[in-house]
This record gives C-alpha cells, sequence and structure tokens, in this order.
C-alpha cells in the first residue's frame, strides 16, 4: 500500500507537468492543442540525440530541448493557429495532422524502433518501504514548483494577469489595453517548453518512440475534460486523481488497463457533468 501511496503521488506529479501546457493553451486561446504530444516527442528526441549521441551534458540537453519546444510552440502559433483564427474546428484538425506529420518525421530521423532514455538524475531509493528512483522524484518536484511559479505568476504579476484576462474574456483584455495576440504568442512559448520538458520525463519513465505522443495527449485532454476550468489549481488536482486511479488500477488489477480507467472517467464526466468538475470548460 505505502509503494502505492507513494508512487501514485509521484506519477501525478509527473502527469501534472503533462497536462499544464495543454491546459494554459485551452484557457487562453480556447483550442484543444491536439498536436500537444509532439511537443513531449520532440522534447524526448532533442534530449536523447544531444545527451547520448553527441554525449552533451543531461542539464545542457535538457534546457536546448525546452528551448526547441518554445521555438516549435511560437511557430506553430504564427504558421498555423493565427491564420486559422476564430475557426476552432480547423486549427484542431491541423494540429492533429501535425503530429502526424512530427510522428513521420521521427521515424524517418531516429528509425521506429524504441529507445531507452537515459534519467535525467539517476540512483534509487527507499521511503517507507517503498522503492523510489530519483527521476521520477525530480519529475514530481520540477512538476510542483512550476505549478506553484505559474500560479504565483498568474495571480501576482502585470503579465500573468494579462494572461488571466484574455482567458477571461479577449475583448475585455483588449479594451483595457491588453494585446491578445502578443499573449496567445506567449501561451503556446510556454506551453511549448513545458511540453518538452515533460517529455523529457515521460520518456524516460516508460520508453523513447515516435508514437509516444498518444498517451500524454489523452492524459492532458482528461485533465482539461474533468477539471473544465483549465486551471493551473484545477490541472494539480485532476492530475492527481488521475495518477493515483491509474497506479491503483495497475497495481492491484492489472498492467493492461493503464489508461482504461481514465477514459472511463472521461466518458462519466461528460454524461453527469457535461462542463467538468469545475464548470467552465466548453468542448
Amino acid at each position: 500500500m505505502t509503494q502505492i501511496l507513494i508512487q501514485g503521488f509521484l506519477l501525478s506529479g509527473l502527469y501534472a507537468l503533462i497536462a499544464v501546457g495543454f491546459t494554459l493553451i485551452f484557457s487562453v486561446g480556447r483550442v484543444l492543442n491536439l498536436a500537444y504530444g509532439a511537443y513531449l516527442v520532440i522534447g524526448g528526441y532533442a534530449y536523447f540525440w544531444l545527451s547520448q549521441t553527441l554525449g552533451m551534458p543531461k542539464i545542457v540537453g535538457v534546457l536546448l530541448a525546452i528551448v526547441l519546444g518554445a521555438v516549435i510552440g511560437i511557430s506553430k502559433y504564427r504558421l498555423i493557429v493565427k491564420p486559422l483564427k476564430g475557426d476552432h474546428v480547423a486549427v484542431e484538425i491541423s494540429t492533429l495532422i501535425l503530429a502526424v506529420v512530427v510522428q513521420a518525421g521521427i521515424v524517418l530521423l531516429f528509425g521506429d524502433a524504441s529507445k531507452i532514455l537515459h534519467p535525467i538524475v539517476s540512483g534509487v531509493s527507499r521511503v517507507g518501504g517503498a522503492t523510489v528512483t530519483y527521476n521520477i522524484l525530480t519529475a514530481a518536484v520540477v512538476s510542483w514548483v512550476i505549478l506553484i511559479g505559474l500560479y504565483l505568476f498568474v495571480r501576482f504579476t502585470h503579465l500573468g494577469r494579462a494572461l488571466e484576462a484574455v482567458s477571461m474574456d479577449v475583448k475585455g483584455a483588449a479594451i483595457s489595453g491588453v494585446d491578445p495576440d502578443q499573449m496567445n504568442q506567449l501561451t503556446w512559448a510556454i506551453s511549448g517548453a513545458l511540453g518538452a520538458l515533460a517529455g523529457v520525463f515521460f520518456a524516460s519513465y516508460t520508453q523513447l518512440y515516435p508514437g509516444m505522443w498518444v498517451t500524454p495527449l489523452i492524459i492532458a485532454v482528461a485533465v482539461v475534460i474533468v477539471g473544465g476550468i483549465g486551471s493551473i489549481l484545477g490541472t494539480l488536482l485532476v492530475a492527481h486523481i488521475i495518477g493515483f486511479m491509474e497506479v491503483i488500477s495497475t497495481s492491484l488489477i492489472a498492467a493492461e488497463l493503464r489508461g482504461v480507467f481514465t477514459m472511463l472517467l472521461i466518458i462519466v464526466v461528460l454524461i453527469i457533468r457535461p462542463k467538468g468538475l469545475f464548470g467552465r470548460a466548453e468542448l
């Protein structure tokens, strides 16, 4: 039981890190970025190439992967999202197509075989009788630091309040002097950076392969649907619900059920409370 509790808590932190970038896009731009999982794949392979192929220090590989994710996020906004502004269906379809294109590109560059990604932080420890890897512990701590930092940024900085204003009312924010285009561009950059970082941790927790983007995307969509508000705190709460559900189901029932209860939770919430547990999302 101790192993389940600790593993669930740590895995939930990783899931929160995966979901927060997706949630920001949905909150500010009201767009389901279905190419979000591609950020994770790109981040994972960038780290693999830089640290394990070129032999760069791990921290350099992580930082460059984050920068690459931010650049791709901005580029996607400028080249795809902004020209299709106002047509959410076209944006979502185009982002999904982009994810498939990224997967095909990864296959051409690296092949389709799974790769073992070296953990950012190596080592294992025993906590309360449970085995804990330093890598998943680091992912959870980084996730909580980022989530707390984002919450403080949104609540107590001028730029953060501008982002919140755009998320609540684009026209009202524009009248108040906020540039929605700049705020959206900033959000896509942050989303790309966080997605790439999450990809490094997720790939080192599981495996690195071209189709890896599907599972993180399901997790992120589940957080938005179940949470319903696209908030940072809502992301943290729902990510922990999903994380504990997955650990309990795979540990006590069957490992093959990974992700099944998450999908069932989405269906139940959509039937009982279509706007999500916190009540603002419109899918």
